[in-house]
């Protein structure tokens, strides 16, 4: 059976923006303010989408505890004061082929929307930068559920504000917890490889109902579906 599609969301980092340098610049300036060496920027960008705990352990060599929460606290004002310094724009930018994807769902009048791990006051600034802020019918971050992805409750929660229902809906991310979330939603999941996909992982594995490598292959998927999806999943 095909349904016609009523949301897309998104996740942010790796898979809408490519906001990879923005991490590389501000961790490379706290290891160098705390006397360490700087760090791979190959490898920055491949552990971005597991969050900033995750770098913060790569960085120092930490483990669980208090130590590596103080330097997230700290990570986190360094990360703000690089993407508000306004006398030079961030580096944060839309993958190729998001914008057209974007505009096209708008002229079907199909709602989309953003679900993404990372604390709200970033998220928002990063999207009114791109003018993105005002145009999207959701925007769900950490902040506005009890447990984030890859707990599904931040897209039924992205579902309602877009007033599309998750069965008709489609989710893509660069992370196993965005398609883990997405399949507990019931959405159909695009595994976007074009992401910060970290060393040894190989989202091909993550069952994901579409792989791609590019934006355009989405929206090739979505012309060729006619703009519907299958209810059946071994069918999509």
């Amino acid at each position: 059976m095909m349904k016609a599609i009523e949301g897309v969301f998104f996740d942010l980092d790796g898979t809408l923006l490519d906001t990879a340098e923005d991490f590389v610049i501000t961790v490379n300036q706290m290891l160098t303010d705390h006397q360490h060496p700087a760090m791979d920027g190959h490898v920055i960008r491949r552990n971005v989408s597991a969050g900033s705990r995750a770098l913060m352990k790569l960085a120092f060599n930490l483990t669980p505890g208090d130590e590596l929460e103080q330097k997230r606290a700290l990570f986190l004002q360094y990360y703000d004061r690089h993407i508000q310094d306004h006398r030079r724009s961030t580096f944060a930018q839309p993958y190729p082929g998001i914008l057209p994807l974007i505009e096209e769902l708008e002229r079907r009048d199909i709602a989309w929307g953003i679900v993404t791990n990372k604390p709200r006051p970033y998220a928002l600034s990063l999207i009114r930068q791109i003018g993105l802020l005002e145009r999207s019918q959701a925007i769900v971050c950490p902040e506005d559920v009890k447990k984030p992805k890859p707990d599904p409750e931040a897209l039924f929660l992205a579902c309602k504000q877009a007033s599309c229902s998750p069965e008709a809906s489609v989710y893509i991310g660069d992370h196993l917890r965005d398609i883990e979330a997405g399949k507990k939603a019931g959405m159909i999941t695009v595994a976007a490889h074009y992401g910060y996909i970290a060393e040894g992982d190989d989202p091909a594995l993550w069952g994901a109902d579409l792989d791609i490598d590019n934006v355009q292959q989405l929206h090739h998927w979505f012309e060729q579906h006619n703009w519907q999806i299958i209810n059946d999943r071994s069918h999509a």
